[in-house]
Order: structure tokens, then C-alpha cells, then sequence
């Protein structure tokens, strides 16, 4: 059968055409520089970020390098934990769960104060990058004509106004080909740009002048002896017209009519010769005119981010991107585009935040203004690492998921120390946090701490890039992190004397709680068989036992897992009012509308749970949801869209897309409800969490496409307000498919799929299957 459905000709130019017209639209814009950190525009190249304010007088450009960390490994093992595993196990089977739990943080958490501690360490702002204006006489409070500008397309950053007679131009960008931050000041009047030009941060730094060169270096703490990583940032100035001066530390350009600043910055975060590379990075962007430099930039980038297009119809781009998500989420039906422009802007973060080689994004992906980030900017194991992940495969950036599969593959020897301390268990084991320092140890509370389904949640995201690939190579690669995770989680299952099951104990939740059935009033985390945990076996030994069959080794360890999957709990159990058991035992929730939704992960990320292939259970999931609520911090809202999205009511996703859309400026620490969308379109936890962001993204793919049940599903989620009419150009499937389709009035009108070589493949359009031969792709 052919690899592609036909409409009349006209309509592939109106697919095409379409396109084009949705990624000349694809900006946001302003007209006013930012008040403060929230609304200004990230940039970034994997490695090194910025983030201008573009002000008048001031213009503050918050500098990051992703690897740039506070605190030092360390081993917070206990490594008699293990001694008291008989009695938890014993306590938890009597249904004595407060004991246990108290019995747990005396003897079975993190040595030391585990994240709160200065060794742990923190993602840290690098600091600032200072410009400083004179205008002689004028009054910069007299400007006009302001407009600034993110282009996503081209991911450059612009500014510009009139002062008097004088049009001042800004060009930021953190180059892709050459490794620098670069920024471009320019008059329509010659000699009319005067600035200071300096660098700080809050703490830990000099800055000083060298000749012409600009430098800021300094020391984090390790939390040891203070002398942690290194870091050094230099700025150097090419100018036509005027004079370029160093008075004390900060370089002074006067009278001149354009101006480049070059910054380099570097950390010895595996790299002892870190201040050599910047010193060759500075020099090489330096040697390039600044048209070839930003070409080059521009190029890179597009090579990942015009791999797809998405086009859902009208747009509302007249207004400034933050008065635009006021009336979205006024009349969300006025502006089919700004889905769009929301999904295509979580890509540019995706490409923006993360570079093979280098460290995965963390729960600000490279952005931060402090030095004290929020939850340490770390990475936590509960899903945000792994919600940062979810976008890339179906987005067509899956080069973008290696970062934290080779964080994760630093974390197996850890956590093989880590599973011998606490359990007396083969294979290795990361519980709810970690960090670039390699920690795999329970938190140091058990409330939350003891969650140990970090690993296999992790291994699910290292089993997606194989799913989408299907690359045997990496497979291989992957497969001695994958049995270890499943021959840990094998050798801890103990049987459940009620239930006759073989369970996790002791087990937990993520961060939530339920009520003692004894009436007592107490309320405990720690349980056996967490559905969360049943989940995440089901789906880690399936997939072990699925490698093992395709790479043709370990068959004795494949039994042992199939026999496994028969005895450990089911993917969900249905509670007497209807729901998900998020426990073995069907306990009151302390909180019935808590932010973590970790009992449905059977239903996204892993497809234990399924819309057609198991409906009792979907139904009990939809009915979770509804006690759960559409409202919390924006990650959960994201989490939720997924959900309904997997469930394919795409109405109750939109729903909860226009929810994560909600204006927000707060910037507090938020754990319930009030998530949504700061002004520069990064999501608000509050504070900011890109998560979020990425969630987002990853739902609106899953509204168009999902492959997760064996076959293609086109439009398996759309809402009535995206049916007129739209196309969809270069997502991903599983199998490594690419997919282009089209519809109108919500019927698939014409599709075509391509695979590195020619396949068949099972496709579900309009509601039919159908088996195709894909077409060779061209590359």
C-alpha cells in the first residue's frame, strides 16, 4: 500500500502555505523593556544563557553557564540502614505506618542534611552582564518607538527606540557556532552611543580590567573547605567610531556608532583547562565579522528547530506577546496560534537549554537570576527531570535526551552503593533528588525522601529515545543501566501476606500522604506497593525483557522478570468509589486535590493504561482526575493536560492548556494551586519552573499524534476549537517514523509517514486502521 493518502492538489499548497505563514509568526514582542527577571527573554545555546532587560539606562543581562554548581560529591550513605530494614518491614505489615515512618527518619534517610546542605550545591546565576547609557542632555525618559523582540525562528533577541532624532538598535544572541554570548548596540547617528560596560554577581567574584578585556572570575562553595568550582568570564569590545578606555573595573565607550560585546565564559566542570577554551572561544568569535558570526548562529540553530511546523489557523500577533495571553485566556478561540507559538517556544527552550556532551536541563533548564536557585535548581526524580524530557522525542529533537541518559549512567555506581546501604539489593537505585554531584541517597525526610521510583522512572526516559530511534546500538549501550534498575527493584519485592502480591517495602507516593484507617486522626507516606512503584516495574521489566529478546542475551534474567510480571500487582486496582488506588491499600488522601498525580504515570509516560486497550481502567483514571482538579503549580497542570490527552478527551486538554496559560506575576514558592504563564511565556510554578513549559509542549504533541499502543494514532485528541482546519509537519512517532498530515473539520484530509528505510506500519485515521508502507526518507 502506498505511504501516502491524497486530497486534491490545492490542498497540499494550503498545508504548505500555511506553514509558511505560522513561522513568520512565530515571535514574541514587547513594548517596553522588562520590569523584572520574569519578563525577560531567554536566550541560549546549550552551554552559556542570557537574559536582557533591555532598558533605557539600564540594560542588566543576566548571564548562566549550565554547568555552574555550588557543593562537591559526597557519600551521605547510611550504610546501617539496612540492619533496620526486618523491623520497617515488620511494622508496615502490622499496618503500624507512623512507626515505621518515624523509624525511617531516625535510621533509614540521608546522612548529614541531605539537600538542605551546602555540600549538595546549587545551580547558581553566573551573574550579570551591566550596560550602563549616557545621553548627554537627553532625557532617556523621552523615548519612543520602543519595540523588543524574541525571534524564535532565528533565536536573536532585539531591541530598539527613538531618543531625540536617534534610533538605537539592540542585537543579543548566544551563539551556536562560535560558543559566546554577543551583543550588537547601533545608532542611525553617528557617534551617539556612550556606555559603561560592566560585570558582577551577588557573591564570590572579582572583576577587574586587563587592557581592553573586561574579567570576572571567581570560586563557588564546595561545602567543604569553600574552594569549589571555578568559573571566568570575559567580555571583549570591537567599536567603530569613538573610544573604547578601562576606568577601574568596568570598560567605558564613548561617541561611538556601533559596538559588539563578545562574552566567554567557562567553569572547570570537567574541564581543567577551562580558562584556555575561553580564552580560544573569545578569540575565535572575535576573528569573525559579526554578519558571518550571526549567519553561522542562525544556520545551527534552524538545522534542529525547522524540523517541524504546526499550523492551527488564525492568529492575534498584533498584540504584545503579555497583553496577548490576557485576552487568550479571555477568548482562547480568537487566537489559534498562540497554542502554537506556545508549543514551538518550548522547543527553542528544549534546543536553547540543552547540548549532547553537556548536562541535561534542570528545573529552570539554564536560567537563573540567583544564587540560592529554588529547590536548588536540581534535578528532582518525581517527574520534573523527566517532564523536561518528555517533548523531545515526538518534537523531533531526539539528540536533545543523550544529556540525561549520560546523567543517569553517572548515577548507576552511586546507586549500586546506594542499594547495597539501605536494602542488601542487587543493581543500583536513585531515589527522588539528585544533582551534578552524582546523588542517589533517600532525601533527608522520609515524607518524601524514601520515594525510590527515581530510577525506573528515569530508565522509562532512556527507553523512549530507543522506542523512537529503535538505534540497536544505543540499545546496547543503555541495556546494563536498565537491568540494573529491574534487578533492584526484582530483589526487593516481598510478599504481601493480604494481597498475596509481591510488593516495594517500604514504599511511598511522591510527596503524598493519606490518613490512617484507625481513626487516630494520623497521617502517614510511608506503605507497601505504591501504585506508582507497580507501574513502574510493570513497565522496566517489560521493556528489560523486550531488550534482552532484541539484543539475544540474558535469557535466565528474562524469565525471572516474566515470572515477576505475574506475581506484582496490577497496573491500577479500582477503588469503591471508582478511582486509581493510589495505594495498595485504598486509604483516604490527606489531600485530595494534591499537585502529584504519580498513580496515573501507568497511563502517561508509560502505557500500562490505555484509552481503547484497557477502558475500566481509563475510566478510573478520568474519574481520579475530576477529584484531583484542573488548578496547582504549572507543572501539575501540564501533567494533567497529558493525562486527558492520553485518555483522548481533548476538550478537558485544552482545558487544561488554557489553565497552564493563565497570567501569572507572582514569584513566590508555590505547592498548590495558581500556576501559570509569566509574561515571557515561561511558566510559573510559581516561582519559575520550566517543566512546565516542556509538559506543556509534550501535551500538545500528544493532542495531535501518539504512538504509544502499537500503532499511529492521528488527531486522537484534538478539540473542537483546533478542528476547522490545520497540518502538522515533521513530528515523530515510534518505530522512528516522521509524520506530516493534514485535516479539516476535524477529519485527517491527507497524511504521509517516512522512515529511514521502508516499513509497514499500523495507522489509526479518522477513527479506521490502516496498515501502509512508509516511504525511505531522503536523509
Amino acid at each position: 500500500m502506498n505511504f501516502k493518502r491524497f486530497i486534491p492538489a490545492v490542498a497540499c499548497f494550503v498545508l504548505l502555505s500555511m506553514t509558511a505563514v505560522g513561522q513568520k509568526q512565530l515571535q514574541l514582542h514587547y513594548d517596553k523593556p522588562a520590569a523584572n527577571w520574569e519578563q525577560t527573554l531567554p536566550l541560549g545555546n546549550g552551554r552559556l544563557g542570557m537574559m536582557p532587560t533591555s532598558g533605557i539606562t539600564d540594560d542588566q543581562i543576566t548571564l548562566n553557564d549550565i554547568t555552574l554548581w555550588s557543593g562537591s560529591p559526597q557519600d551521605a550513605n547510611n550504610y546501617d540502614a539496612y540492619k533496620k530494614l526486618p523491623q520497617i518491614k515488620e511494622l508496615l505489615l502490622a499496618g503500624k505506618n507512623v512507626d515505621a515512618q518515624t523509624l525511617i527518619d531516625k535510621d533509614f534517610v540521608c546522612k548529614g542534611p541531605g539537600s538542605g546542605g551546602k555540600q549538595w550545591g546549587c545551580f547558581q546565576t553566573l551573574g550579570n552582564l551591566n550596560l550602563k547609557f549616557d545621553y548627554g542632555n537627553a532625557y532617556a525618559s523621552a523615548y519612543t518607538n520602543y519595540y523588543r523582540r524574541l525571534s524564535l525562528n532565528k533565536a536573536i533577541a532585539t531591541a530598539t527606540y527613538k531618543l531625540g532624532n536617534t534610533t538605537y538598535t539592540r542585537e543579543y544572541f548566544t551563539s551556536f557556532s562560535g560558543d559566546v554570548d554577543v551583543v550588537r548596540l547601533t545608532v542611525d547617528k553617528p557617534g551617539k552611543l556612550n556606555l559603561s560596560i560592566g560585570m558582577d554577581r551577588p557573591e564570590r567574584f572579582t572583576t577587574t580590567t586587563k587592557g581592553s578585556i573586561l574579567q570576572m572570575e571567581g570560586r563557588l562553595n564546595n561545602g567543604t573547605d569553600g574552594n569549589g568550582m571555578q568559573y571566568i568570564a570575559n567580555a571583549k569590545v570591537k567599536q567603530t567610531g569613538g573610544t573604547l578606555t578601562a576606568e577601574g573595573n568596568m570598560l567605558v565607550v564613548k561617541r561611538a556608532t556601533s559596538v559588539v560585546i563578545y562574552l566567554s565564559a567557562t567553569t572547570d566542570f570537567r574541564d581543567p583547562d577551562f580558562k584556555a577554551l575561553m580564552a580560544r572561544n573569545l578569540s575565535a568569535a572575535m576573528q569573525k565579522p559579526y554578519a558571518q558570526l550571526k549567519q553561522e548562529h542562525i544556520a545551527k540553530f534552524q538545522k534542529s528547530f525547522n524540523r517541524v511546523n504546526i499550523d492551527l489557523g488564525k492568529a492575534n500577533d498584533t498584540e504584545t506577546t503579555d497583553q496577548r495571553l490576557i485576552s487568550f485566556h479571555n477568548n482562547p478561540d480568537a487566537d489559534k496560534l498562540l497554542p502554537v507559538l506556545f508549543y514551538q517556544f518550548g522547543r527553542y527552550l528544549n534546543i536553547c537549554s540543552t547540548r549532547v556532551g553537556l548536562l541535561p536541563p534542570n528545573l529552570q533548564g539554564l536560567w537563573a537570576n540567583q544564587t540560592q536557585t529554588p529547590w536548588n535548581g536540581d534535578y528532582h526524580l518525581d517527574v520534573n527531570v523527566q517532564m523536561n524530557q518528555f517533548p523531545v522525542e515526538v518534537s523531533n529533537l531526539s539528540e536533545l535526551n543523550l544529556p540525561l541518559v549520560e546523567l543517569v549512567r553517572g548515577l548507576v555506581k552511586p546507586g549500586e552503593r546506594t542499594a547495597r546501604a539501605y536494602y542488601n539489593a542487587d543493581g543500583w537505585v536513585a531515589h527522588v533528588i539528585t544533582n551534578v554531584w552524582g546523588w542517589t541517597e533517600p532525601g533527608e525526610s522520609a515524607s518524601w525522601g524514601i520515594t525510590k521510583a527515581g530510577s525506573g522512572w528515569l530508565c522509562s526516559n532512556l527507553w523512549d529515545h530507543y522506542a523512537f530511534t529503535n538505534d540497536q546500538a544505543y540499545l546496547k549501550s543503555i541495556y546494563p543501566i536498565l537491568k540494573g534498575s529491574a534487578q533492584f527493584y526484582n530483589s526487593i519485592l516481598v510478599k504481601d501476606p493480604k494481597s498475596g502480591y509481591m510488593v516495594t517495602i517500604p514504599s511511598s507516593s511522591p510527596e503524598n500522604s493519606f490518613m490512617m484507617p484507625d481513626g487516630s486522626g494520623r497521617h502517614a507516606s510511608i506503605c507497601i506497593g505504591a501504585t506508582i512503584d507497580n507501574q513502574i516495574m510493570r513497565e522496566l521489566f517489560a521493556n528489560v525483557i523486550t531488550a534482552s529478546e532484541t539484543l539475544g542475551i540474558d535469557p535466565g534474567f528474562r524469565t525471572q522478570l516474566k515470572k515477576r510480571l505475574t506475581e506484582i500487582p496490577p497496573a491500577g486496582i479500582i477503588s469503591k468509589d471508582g478511582r486509581i488506588q493510589e495505594w495498595l491499600e485504598d486509604y483516604q488522601e490527606v489531600e485530595p486535590t494534591h499537585r502529584h498525580i504519580s498513580h496515573l504515570y501507568g497511563v502517561y509516560p508509560a502505557s500500562e493504561i490505555t484509552a481503547d486497550g484497557t477502558p475500566k481502567l481509563a475510566e478510573a483514571a478520568r474519574k481520579t482526575l475530576n477529584v484531583r482538579g484542573d488548578d496547582g503549580p504549572s507543572w501539575s497542570i501540564a501533567y494533567k493536560l497529558l493525562f486527558w490527552a492520553r485518555l483522548h478527551d481533548g476538550n478537558r486538554a485544552f482545558k487544561l492548556f488554557h489553565e497552564l496559560m493563565k497570567p501569572v506575576t507572582s514569584t513566590g514558592i508555590n505547592y498548590t494551586a495558581g500556576g501559570g504563564i509569566y509574561p515571557n511565556m515561561l511558566s510559573a510554578g510559581p516561582p519559575f519552573q520550566i517543566d512546565g513549559n516542556f509538559g506543556g509542549e509534550a501535551g500538545i504533541a500528544e493532542m495531535l499524534i501518539q504512538s504509544h499502543e502499537g500503532y499511529i494514532n492521528l488527531l486522537p485528541a484534538i478539540p473542537d476549537c483546533w478542528k476547522a482546519q490545520g497540518s502538522v509537519q515533521g513530528l515523530k512517532a515510534r518505530g522512528n517514523f516522521t509524520v506530516n498530515f493534514a485535516w479539516k473539520n476535524g477529519k485527517v484530509t491527507s497524511y504521509q509517514i517516512t522512515s529511514p528505510q521502508a516499513k509497514n506500519v499500523k495507522v489509526k485515521v479518522n477513527g479506521k486502521f490502516e496498515i501502509i508502507n512508509s516511504r525511505k526518507s531522503l536523509s
